[in-house]
């Protein structure tokens, strides 16, 4: 063993505990509505004197003394939007929230107060504590034992609080979280409440501060000179004296590379900033099939011992957008193939747990799907984990084109979180702000954003989402990369006007589908799963692809949207609660126009038919059939008898008008020499359930969890693609079912029901049950079950 390893292993084997802890708060919170018009429902809020003297509490709800045995005991994350019933309202502040009774009106549901009693070990006594909290929709006001510790207006950057002065060693501490969600931030769901990891940080008084290590580099060839930023503060009442040193690991944790230790003086609340390099020979570069992550911990010691240390994992990849050429990573042309995506999801609204991140992003990826937008805010840190791992672009975005003192403060923690993953490419300042996108006003504040990001982040750079078609003024002046909301027509010639300009499809497409459905539905507010409607602002998805995929100068462009999202119910109103611009509906189930981007957007050999071919009314009537397929001639054959073939336009699709019989029509296609077959039959009745889980064996930490799909089928195993049968859950062991949908864009039923009594129907032949893991080893198991049909059991292992 050299030295440098010995040395590093002997200093990983010191124990930090007492140096440093990152304690997860997420058990055991109580929670109550309050009410934002009757401060006598609202725990006297308002009536009280609450600030004129620092822990004034009285017999107030942010007493340490205050009872809450009454209140309801959950975990966070927690969104208590989802847990609301769906709500008639003309107004279209609740239509583009999908309905659920929040905002001014509804002041009874508006409000909720959290309460998390926690106890600190004495000997940390003289430890530098923080609270962090990831995300809180939204205006969170926070107390610790009766002190106010700050107020947080974002609905998505979280904050980080030092409450090192309100700790109680003795007894029980108090956190008190009064969260107002009366007032949106955005125009689609947005969930409520704590709906984010909470985080106890206890650390030395001289340590690393939270987001205060910074990662870059300079890469040629396989060598790397990697730069080092680590932030060191003083928070003890004496000036102090440290020492510094940082080294780097390969994905396993085998250490690599280390800086020297460089020295540092600190005075009473004094902050350094330590810059150090190491540089790498025959280097792995994170790309898009090989997202390979190293990992750098930096180490704080005082007499020789380890007072600190953090450690953030990161990627080596170089990024390049020329505006002729398009985007290169790794000096690999890469054209962008991207969704934008809200930040909810079936059964469980914006509270994912971490494993939910992962799910989402691997079905992205399995579409051909190389990159993601943040619309329109700050993303959770564990869906860029999800992106760092498993290879997929980022652009990260910032809520609002805003220069004032709060969205500053917003940008600059945004960019300090993410900075160091590998995954983003691109910084977005903001999106469609149609008031001041192209004057003076748009242009003067983007400026000042974009010194921000430079300052922060000077290896990446910034676009912005206008909804602008040839138009330069204002913030198309000086922002590098210039994005494309819709306006697909006029990108050549804007192109052709500011040659020099990178372009990108900030936003792109916006079809509208119904996953099952072929005809348009004015009553149940549905729209058919083709690629053949959208709204007046927006395009189909083969038009803007098309322009997209053959022309070099577009950087590439992002879906709107990869999932249906609550809210935004375009074109409908109520009933639809649901929008219908995903490529996945909120499920996650494929619509049609998935097989459209699969097919140009991967490698695969893709052949789909559409519709499914249950039409007992339509005998002898004249069907669409459209095939999917990146193959180069196709041959239709129904019941045995062909229909002709078709050569195969790229980026399009086929099309023939089939007269209706029952039975089975296939597809024959021939792809670079290789035989495709692809069918859809006329099926049964329903006669069983069956189910699919994401994964059979979950981590028992309470935090994994898995995702199971379940079909309606017929005797034959074939899905009855019309059935809507309701189907029942139950787990037995340690674990519990936290959410179910089924992907219908008007459904009512709730997504969370009644412990032993979840069910949900089935939606044209699918729905869906999320599960989270316990805490025991052993086995779950989940029975699935439908009136009249076979059920069936879905048997998983919960391990170390």
């Amino acid at each position: 063993m050299n030295k440098l390893y010995y040395f590093v292993v002997l200093l990983c084997s010191v124990n930090l505990l007492s140096a440093q802890q990152k304690i997860n708060l997420d058990e055991g919170w109580k929670f109550h509505f309050g009410h934002s018009a009757n401060p006598d429902k609202d725990f006297d809020y308002g009536n009280k004197l609450l600030f004129h003297k620092s822990n004034v509490f009285e017999t107030t709800v942010i007493s340490p003394k205050f009872i809450d045995t009454t209140w309801t005991t959950l975990n966070v994350p927690h969104d208590w939007a989802v847990e609301l019933p769906f709500v008639k309202s003309s107004t279209h502040e609740m239509d583009t929230h999908g309905y659920k009774p929040i905002g001014s009106i509804y002041p009874e549901t508006s409000i909720g107060w959290y309460r998390k009693h926690f106890l600190v070990d004495k000997k940390n006594e003289g430890k530098h504590f923080e609270i962090q909290f990831d995300g809180i929709y939204r205006n969170a006001a926070i107390w610790l034992n009766g002190f106010y510790v700050g107020t947080n207006f974002s609905g998505y950057v979280g904050n980080t609080y030092n409450i090192t002065d309100y700790i109680n060693f003795d007894g029980d501490n108090v956190l008190v979280v009064r969260v107002d969600a009366t007032q949106s931030e955005g125009w689609f769901y947005e969930g409520a409440g704590i709906y984010r990891h909470v985080w106890l940080n206890v650390r030395n008084k001289v340590h690393i501060p939270t987001d205060g290590l910074f990662v870059h580099s300079e890469i040629s060839d396989r060598k790397a000179s990697i730069t080092i930023e680590t932030e060191i503060e003083n928070k003890s009442l004496s000036p102090s004296s440290a020492v510094v040193f940082s080294y780097i690991t390969d994905r396993n944790g085998k250490p690599i590379a280390q800086t020297t230790e460089q020295k540092v003086s600190l005075a009473v609340n004094g902050k350094t900033t330590v810059k150090q390099q190491v540089n790498l020979n025959n280097i792995m570069r994170w790309s898009l099939e090989n997202p390979y992550l190293y990992k750098v911990i930096s180490v704080i010691k005082q007499n020789n011992k380890v007072v600190d240390q953090r450690k953030v994992n990161f990627g080596l990849r170089t990024i390049d957008f020329d505006a002729k050429k398009g985007f290169f990573l790794n000096g690999k042309h890469v054209k962008i193939k991207g969704t934008n995506n809200h930040q909810d999801h079936a059964g469980i609204g914006s509270a994912l747990p971490d494993f939910m991140q992962y799910y989402r992003i691997k079905l992205l990826k399995e579409m051909g799907s190389n990159a993601y937008r943040a619309s329109h805010n700050a993303p959770t840190k564990e869906l860029l984990e999800a992106c760092d791992s498993l290879g997929m672009l980022v652009v990260d975005e910032q809520r609002l084109l805003n220069s004032s003192a709060e969205y500053v403060d917003q940008f600059k923690r945004l960019i300090k979180r993410d900075r160091n993953h590998p995954s983003i490419i691109l910084w977005s300042i903001g999106n469609e702000e149609q008031n001041i996108q192209g004057n003076e006003y748009g242009k003067r504040i983007a400026l000042s954003l974009l010194a921000i990001q430079k300052e922060l982040d000077p290896t990446r750079t910034s676009t912005y989402a206008a909804d602008m078609a040839n138009e330069y003024k204002g913030v198309n002046e000086v922002i590098p990369i210039r994005g494309f909301n819709y306006r697909e027509y006029a990108v050549a010639d804007y192109h052709k006007d500011h040659p020099t300009q990178p372009l990108l499809g900030t936003e792109m497409g916006s079809t509208v589908t119904t996953r099952g459905i072929y005809t348009k539905d004015e009553i149940r507010a549905y729209v058919p799963d083709q690629d053949i409607t959208h709204p007046w602002w927006a395009s189909k998805a083969e038009t803007w692809w098309k322009l997209a995929a053959e022309n070099e100068y577009w950087l590439g462009g992002f879906v709107w949207t990869g999932f249906d999202y609550r809210g935004e119910p375009t074109p409908y109103k109520w009933p639809n609660i649901s929008s219908h611009f995903g490529i996945l509906d909120v499920c996650g189930f494929p619509k049609n126009i998935y097989y459209y981007y699969k097919s140009w957007w991967t490698n695969e050999a893709i052949l789909h038919i559409s519709p499914h071919w249950n039409w007992p009314d339509k005998i002898g009537q004249s069907i669409d059939v459209w095939v999917n397929t990146n193959a180069d001639e196709v041959e239709l054959i129904l019941n045995g008898k062909s229909l002709g073939k078709k050569v195969m336009p790229r980026n399009s699709h086929l099309k023939w008008n089939v007269i209706y019989e029952p039975g089975t029509l296939e597809a024959v296609a021939y792809k670079n020499g290789e035989k495709l077959t692809s069918k859809v039959e006329t099926t049964g009745v329903a006669t069983a359930v069956i189910a699919t889980a994401s994964k059979t064996k979950l981590l028992a930490d309470g935090q994994d969890g898995v995702v199971v799909n379940i079909s309606i089928v017929d005797e034959k195993g074939l899905e009855v693609p019309d059935a809507n049968n309701m189907v029942y859950f139950t787990l037995l062991g340690d674990g519990q079912i936290i959410g179910v949908g089924n992907g219908d864009p008007s459904s009512h039923e709730p997504d969370k029901c009644r412990a032993g009594a979840w069910q949900r129907s089935a939606f044209n032949g699918k729905c869906q049950v999320i599960l989270q893991a316990g805490k025991t080893i052993g086995d779950l198991t989940l029975q699935i079950r439908s009136n009249g049909l076979r059920s069936t059991t879905v048997m998983l292992s919960q391990i170390k």
